[in-house]
């Protein structure tokens, strides 16, 4: 008995002096004289100045309560950071509507009227980064006015995507669709649809469905050339490209086609105030859950709100004003001067990716850093149609995309100059490859005396060097002897330009070949 009380005792005195408080932090808490209007030590990181010199000047409190001047600074300040948020995270938004937009304005206002651009597209419309290589059709489907939608796409089409109202992927088609080019029926439902559906192809229907969490969706095909000319892939579409409501499977509508080329429209979003009006038409023709929460609160904190009329008052209008302005010079220092060691495609080289991340959600591939925001705003702000196939690596299928907007010495290209660029031999393009010049304002084609201003290596009869490789010429006059491999440029205007190889080979993505640096010609 004795032995287990003296042992009880030294336990309870060893645990006491565990538990109790050092001998260094008591006089720590003893030796620290209380904050002045406190009892206690107050620390400095909590407290508030009462004067606090900013970037947006000078914020002043009463014992931490800002004056009426600071929160009116304040609150004008966080109006603005939203609205340039607004435009840098909702454009995607914007660009479909505006995408839409310019279709309407064509005449096609309903689903079952596709544009379709027979002649190639050239540089009288302004879209974003087309290119003059393809047959483009378009259609904008409305699921809330159609419901579930049908959507045939014809034997032989190149690769075709649909895209939701946030140009969100929904489905691939066409050649890098589930029919691989062999033609087939698609049906794009709602997201609460409730009704009754057909059989899908993997249980043995005859449609591949798929559902979108918008109404307004749009559809993007694209059709090769045969033997350098558009005519095939027109026909192609026009004969077997179809759109109607599954409610009307037994009697659909005749499809209308409405030519694009050679027509002067828009269908670029707007980098002023009017870009949150266009948001606003989304915001009110959409399903509430077409973008999360977090996103329609955004939306909401400048006055976007569903149900809503959107009409900011005089000082919100200036202050969106100033917003939108700051948000489109961000839009454009991130997509041509970007800051991001990802964006470049081979070292000293001032080519630039123009699907930075490799993740069509922009989420960096393992979403542990969360959504790669400026990689989604470079490739918004300056071209269309998302789909998977821009990140993988699909050899022999598909496209890919190289872009740059400064010569070799870095400076922006001056359209008065001349420049010369070379294509070493055996480009790896099963397909072709091609080149086209763009405008750094509406980053759409480059309008010049050329109305495709590019050059296709099977549409084009290309010089080509002694060594196989072929050098393109940039500039407002011809070299001597060069017209065929030259590409007008404005004096007074910049441009830029993406090189796009159609089934591109092994060796594009390994990098053992890779195209020349666009230097100046003096």
């Amino acid at each position: 008995m004795t032995f287990n009380r003296y042992q009880g005792l030294i336990t309870t005195a060893l645990l006491g002096a565990l538990c109790a408080p050092g001998a260094h932090a008591q006089s720590t808490a003893t030796e620290a004289a209380p904050t002045p209007g406190y009892n206690t030590a107050i620390p400095q990181n909590v407290l508030t100045p009462v004067t606090i010199p900013t970037r947006i000047g000078n914020l002043d409190f009463i014992d931490g309560v800002p004056t009426k001047a600071t929160a009116q600074l304040a609150f004008d300040n966080l109006d603005f950071l939203r609205g340039v948020e607004v435009f840098l995270s909702l454009m995607p938004a914007a660009s479909i509507e505006a995408i839409r937009r310019g279709n309407v304005e064509l005449g096609a206002t309903k689903s079952s009227q596709a544009t379709i651009y027979d002649q190639l597209a050239d540089s009288n419309p302004l879209l974003l980064t087309a290119n003059t290589d393809t047959v483009y059709a378009f259609a904008i489907l409305d699921l809330e006015t159609d419901g579930p939608t049908v959507v045939e796409v014809p034997p032989g089409s190149g690769p075709g995507t649909v895209n939701d109202a946030f140009f969100r992927f929904v489905v691939d088609m066409g050649v890098l669709g589930p029919d691989r080019g062999k033609g087939g029926k698609y049906l794009i439902v709602p997201a609460d649809y409730k009704g009754t559906l057909p059989k899908d192809v993997k249980h043995g229907g005859e449609y591949y469905i798929s559902r979108s969490p918008s109404y307004v969706n749009i559809v993007v095909l694209r059709g090769f050339l045969v033997d350098g000319k558009p005519d095939a892939a027109s026909k192609m579409f026009r004969d077997g490209f179809k759109v109607y409501s599954l409610s009307k499977v037994h009697n659909p509508p005749k499809m209308e086609f409405i030519n694009s080329s050679r027509q002067a429209f828009n269908t670029v979003h707007a980098n002023n105030f009017v870009f949150y009006k266009e948001l606003d038409h989304v915001i009110q023709k959409e399903p509430v859950g077409f973008i999360d929460p977090e996103l329609r609160g955004l939306a909401a904190s400048i006055g976007i709100r569903k149900g809503e009329t959107f009409a900011p008052d005089e000082r919100m209008t200036k202050i969106l004003t100033h917003a939108v302005a700051a948000g489109n010079a961000t839009a454009r220092a991130i997509s041509f001067r970007s800051r991001d060691p990802r964006s470049q495609l081979y070292p000293n080289s001032q080519w630039r990716a123009s699907f930075i991340g490799g993740d069509y959600r922009w989420l960096g591939g393992d979403g542990l850093a969360g959504r790669d925001l400026d990689a989604r705003t470079s490739f918004f702000y300056m071209a269309t149609v998302n789909t998977p196939a821009m990140a993988a690596k699909l050899v022999g299928k598909g496209s890919q995309y190289a872009i740059t907007s400064a010569d070799s010495a870095g400076e922006p290209f001056d359209g008065a100059k001349n420049y010369r660029l070379n294509i070493p031999k055996n480009v790896p393009a099963k397909d072709f490859w091609s080149v086209v010049l763009y405008d750094p304002q509406t980053r759409s084609e480059l309008q010049t005396s050329q109305p495709f201003p590019g050059k296709n290596n099977k549409r084009d009869p290309l010089i080509a060097n002694a060594d196989g490789s072929v050098d393109l010429f940039f500039g407002p006059t011809p070299p001597q002897g060069k017209d065929a491999n030259w590409m007008q440029t404005v004096p007074g205007k910049g441009w830029f330009t993406i090189f796009r190889l159609y089934g591109p080979l092994e060796s594009w993505f390994d990098k053992t070949w890779k195209p020349g640096e666009i230097e100046e010609v003096k």
